[in-house]
């Protein structure tokens, strides 16, 4: 928050009493409230716009934009930091020279593994990045009690203590057999949301019909869940923004872009989220920069895009007065670029201080000191041995249900095999790309496995697992056959947390992510590179994946259909019960 001195700093500047501390003259500032472009100077004082009319102010410092575009920062409205495997004092490098300057962040995955202290922990340095950290309060710790193990919880309590606090903008996705179940914790923790003034992110995969009606009537905001215009158009309908994903595994935008384009859709309140993207495609292809651009070549006109990406995501969670425009009192985030029709952020400004020159990240990073307790995540007590993996079934084949794989996206469809049953086990068929895949209770607690089996990885030898798995976080872990399953785990035990790719008993490459089983503190060069490294084992080995980590991430979810599989064994998602492993 601004304070009174600051506040009357700022008075003083714009009536010329005192000079700016910035101007950036010879601009062609994006105006995201009129939807025009027109020439101007951007007056700054103390990190904030004085003015976008700053022409005849005067100022302690001048520097020529050149004639160039300026665009308020972008916003990323709905992301898990800590799926991006780099640690937020490090993600500045990858973030600002795409443009993005505020980030709405739901530390879900920290939590579901350390509870309170780890979501603290994660967030310690938030007031020394040169990105802002807005946060959507984690409403589901664990995700699906009773059907799977965590390391952490976050109780009513907590939720209410975070909700407090100035950063915190929304209550987090929550999925709708909370809301549909009428669950009194969960509608507790909306209308403590409500109560201090803040809007309920929505998770409302799958919902049509009277049950999205009544998901809508619990109070829910908004849906990042969206596969397709016909879904975005349900939720718009009923007063529900549409927060567009374009994630690693998670393609949504051109389908709903699309029809947005062909009917002419009112868009204010349609913004742009990443949820899960891992930092070699952030690199590679882009973040928020990325669907702008995208949009502007679907059909979306410029500065409609823009609108996308900055105040229409601004007004609806509240925070307009601070981010989301250049307009007077907000932070001076701002980005020029030479052509509106591809933007390419070339110098990029965090409070007033440039931090992107010519494309390069020119900030620093705050000091990483992390607890060493977040550094002793993983303990198990089963899963290294290849015994651990066997799925008993009778006679010579059993029928089972398969996790089948749906391309570019996050759901899965529910389909069942045959499969040949060897000494008392049910064995997998790489032939026809259908994976034994298993769960491994990873926090110490009680040594669960749960067993099931997944088609679409394309795997002709081997297994590939994680210690990310949303959102209980334990081992997921899929192969070819029990032995390399078992020395995956054993690997990822071995460097408390991070990724493994296993062939004949031996462990091929592997990729340590040690700060909660999540997170690494390399820097993001030798993350991407380390990640680049053990994609290319994967596809040597018959894998078929553009980002098998991400994809295997989320298998284990028990909240996206049609199916899911925990620790505790596999999960009908829209039943929200276990069910067993074989066709009954």
């Amino acid at each position: 928050m601004i304070s009174l001195s600051e506040r009357k700093d700022l008075i003083r500047a714009a009536l010329g009493e005192v000079p700016l501390d910035l101007k950036i003259d010879n601009v062609q500032v994006v105006n995201v409230y009129t939807g025009t472009v027109e020439f101007g100077a951007i007056g700054i004082k103390a990190g904030r716009i004085v003015t976008p009319y700053a022409a005849d102010y005067k100022s302690a410092e001048i520097v020529d934009g050149g004639g160039k575009y300026a665009l308020p920062g972008f916003i990323d409205t709905h992301v898990h930091l800590d799926s991006t495997l780099v640690i937020p004092e490090n993600l500045s490098q990858l973030l600002l020279p795409r443009g993005t300057t505020v980030m709405l962040s739901d530390p879900m995955e920290i939590a579901n593994v350390a509870g309170l202290p780890g979501f603290k922990a994660l967030l310690r340095s938030r007031d020394e990045l040169s990105y802002h950290i807005f946060l959507e309060v984690s409403s589901r710790v664990p995700t699906a009690p009773g059907l799977e193990t965590t390391g952490g919880e976050l109780n009513l309590q907590d939720v209410c203590e975070i909700l407090a606090w100035p950063e915190a903008v929304s209550l987090g996705e929550l999925d709708p057999s909370k809301v549909l179940g009428m669950r009194d914790e969960y509608l507790l923790k909306i209308e403590a949301a409500q109560r201090l003034g803040k809007i309920c992110n929505g998770h409302a995969v799958g919902r049509v019909g009277k049950e999205l009606v009544a998901y809508a009537c619990g109070g829910l905001a908004d849906d990042h869940e969206c596969v397709d215009y016909e879904e975005a158009l349900s939720r718009l309908k009923l007063g529900m923004a549409v927060l567009i994903r374009e994630g690693s595994t998670e393609r949504n935008l051109d389908l709903i872009l699309n029809g947005v384009v062909r009917d002419g859709t009112y868009s204010h309140h349609l913004m742009f989220c990443t949820d899960d993207k891992h930092p070699d495609e952030i690199l590679e292809e882009g973040h928020i920069d990325y669907m702008v651009n995208r949009a502007i070549e679907l059909g979306i006109p410029p500065v409609q895009a823009v609108q996308m990406a900055t105040i229409n995501a601004a007004k609806h969670f509240r925070i307009e007065h601070l981010v989301g425009s250049l307009s007077p009192g907000r932070w001076a985030d701002i980005l020029l670029a030479e052509d509106l029709q591809q933007i390419v952020p070339g110098n990029v400004f965090f409070k007033g201080k440039q931090v992107v020159e010519d494309g390069r990240y020119i900030g620093s990073n705050p000091e990483v000191d992390y607890p060493a307790w977040l550094y002793e995540t993983v303990t198990l007590k089963a899963g290294k041995n290849p015994a651990d993996y066997i799925l008993e079934g009778n006679g010579k084949r059993a029928q089972v249900w398969v996790i089948d794989l749906f391309p570019d996206q996050i759901i899965n469809t529910k389909i069942s095999a045959e499969l040949e049953v060897v000494e008392g086990s049910v064995i997998p068929d790489p032939a026809r790309d259908i994976l034994k895949l298993a769960v491994v209770e990873r926090h110490g607690k009680n040594g669960n496995i749960g067993i099931t089996f997944v088609k679409g990885f394309g795997l002709k030898n081997g297994a590939l697992a994680s210690s990310i798995a949303h959102d209980h976080h334990n081992i997921i872990v899929a192969g070819t056959n029990d032995r390399d399953m078992a020395a995956c785990t054993a690997a990822i035990e071995d460097m408390q947390g991070g990724f493994a790719i296993a062939s004949d008993g031996k462990v091929l490459e592997q990729m340590a992510l040690p700060i909660g089983g999540l997170l690494s503190e390399e820097p993001v060069e030798e993350i991407i590179n380390s990640l680049e490294e053990i994609n290319r084992v994967y596809q040597n080995i018959g894998g078929t994946l553009p980002a098998p980590f991400m994809t295997i991430s989320f298998i284990g979810l028990p909240t996206v259909p049609d199916l899911g599989l925990t620790d505790k064994g596999l999960v009908d998602v829209l039943k929200h019960t276990l069910i067993s492993s074989f066709v009954e």
